[in-house]
C-alpha cells in the first residue's frame, strides 16, 4: 500500500484489512494463489477499502458495541477491485500497471480471466459472512453496473462520436460506482440515518469521478514512471476519455481531425499530434477543471455528518483526489 498521510489514522486497521485479503486468498489450486498474489503484491493506493473504513468511522461504527464486519467488507471491496483490473487488462491487453509487468502478461490471458472470476466467487461468499440482505443488494448492484459500465467502454472505443455525457455515464458505472458502493456500506454498518448514507454515497461517486478524470488527465500529462503505466494507453486502445472530447469540441478543424482519426485508428502513432491539440486546445485544464468541481462536490455531500477525524480523512481524500500525480 503507497504510504499516503490522509491514511494515518487507520493505518493500523489497514493492516487488519491486508491480512484478510491474505488469508481469503487462500486456494488449494497454485495458479490461483500466484496469480492474485502478483496482483495484491503489486500494491496501489487501497482507496476502495480505505473508503470503507473511514466512511464507516465517520458513520459512528463500531460504537461502543465493537465489531470487526468492516475489515472483512473492506477486503471484499478490494477484491470485486482487483477482479475488474484483471477483466481490464486483458480486454486492453495491457502489458503495465503500478509500475510491473500485469499478470495477464506474466501469466496468459487464460488464467487472469479465471483468476478474476475466483476474486468475485470469494467476494461474495465473504459478503454472506455479514448477514445482511442490505450489504448484499449493495454489492451486487454496484458489480451489475460496473459489468455494464464495462461493456459501455467498450462500445464507445473507436467511436469520435462520444460527447461528454455518454463518456461521463461510462466512468460513473465503471469507475465511480465501486467508490459509491465502498462509501455507502461503511454507512450501513453503522446503521446510519438516510441522510448520512446518502450523502457518504453521494461522495463515494462524486469522488470516484474525479479520481478517473485525473486518471485520464494524468494519460496525456503525467509521466510513466510515477502513473505505473504507458503513456497514450488510453489513445492506442481507441477510447474518447474527456481531454480528446474536449480537444475535438474546441480545436480547429484541423485538431479536430487529428484527434478524430487517431480515436478511430488507434495506436500510438499519432500520440504526438494529438498530444499538441490536446494541450494546445487546453482539454487538460478543462478536464482538471470538471474533477475539481466534482470534488467540490464531494466535500459538500459530507454536510450531514457530524465532525470527526474520519470525516477530516475524507475532505482530505476529496483533495488529493485531484491535485495527485499518481
Amino acid at each position: 500500500m503507497e504510504n499516503l498521510p490522509f491514511l494515518a489514522p487507520i493505518a493500523a486497521d489497514m493492516q487488519r484489512v491486508d491480512e484478510v485479503i491474505r488469508a481469503r486468498l487462500g486456494s488449494d489450486v497454485v495458479l490461483v494463489r500466484q496469480v492474485a498474489e502478483h496482483i495484491v503484491a503489486g500494491g496501489g493506493k487501497r482507496l476502495r477499502p480505505a473508503l470503507v473504513l473511514f466512511s464507516a468511522g465517520a458513520a459512528g461504527y463500531p460504537g461502543s458495541g465493537g465489531g470487526e464486519r468492516h475489515y472483512e467488507l473492506a477486503a471484499v471491496v478490494e477484491f470485486i477491485h482487483t477482479a475488474t483490473l484483471l477483466h481490464d487488462d486483458v480486454v486492453d491487453a495491457s502489458d503495465l500497471r503500478r509500475g510491473r509487468s500485469t499478470a495477464n502478461a506474466e501469466f496468459g490471458n487464460a488464467a487472469s480471466v479465471l483468476v478474476g472470476d475466483f476474486l468475485y466467487s470469494r467476494a461474495f461468499q465473504m459478503m454472506l459472512g455479514a448477514d445482511s440482505m442490505r450489504v448484499m443488494q449493495v454489492l451486487a448492484d454496484a458489480t451489475n453496473m460496473i459489468a455494464e459500465g464495462e461493456v459501455l467502454q467498450l462500445m464507445n472505443c473507436h467511436d469520435p462520436a462520444v460527447d461528454e455525457r455518454r463518456y461521463l455515464d461510462v466512468i460513473r458505472r465503471k469507475t465511480a460506482k465501486l467508490f459509491e458502493a465502498a462509501a455507502r456500506l461503511g454507512a450501513v454498518l453503522a446503521e446510519a440515518p438516510p441522510a448520512v448514507e446518502n450523502g457518504l454515497a453521494e461522495y463515494g461517486m462524486r469522488l470516484g469521478t474525479a479520481f478517473q478524470l485525473i486518471d485520464d488527465v494524468l494519460d496525456y500529462s503525467g509521466e510513466a514512471a510515477a502513473i505505473g503505466k504507458n503513456l497514450g494507453d488510453d489513445l492506442a486502445e481507441g477510447k474518447p476519455t474527456l481531454p480528446l472530447i474536449r480537444a475535438m469540441a474546441s480545436g480547429s478543424a484541423a485538431q479536430a481531425d487529428a484527434v478524430r482519426s487517431a480515436i478511430i485508428d488507434g495506436g500510438r502513432d499519432a500520440f504526438p499530434r494529438v498530444l499538441e491539440a490536446v494541450r494546445a486546445t487546453g482539454a487538460l485544464e478543462y478536464a482538471r477543471d470538471v474533477a475539481v468541481r466534482e470534488a467540490d462536490a464531494a466535500r459538500r455531500a459530507l454536510g450531514p455528518l457530524p465532525g470527526s477525524a474520519h470525516r477530516d480523512s475524507l475532505l482530505e481524500l476529496a483533495t488529493f483526489s485531484v491535485t495527485r500525480r499518481s
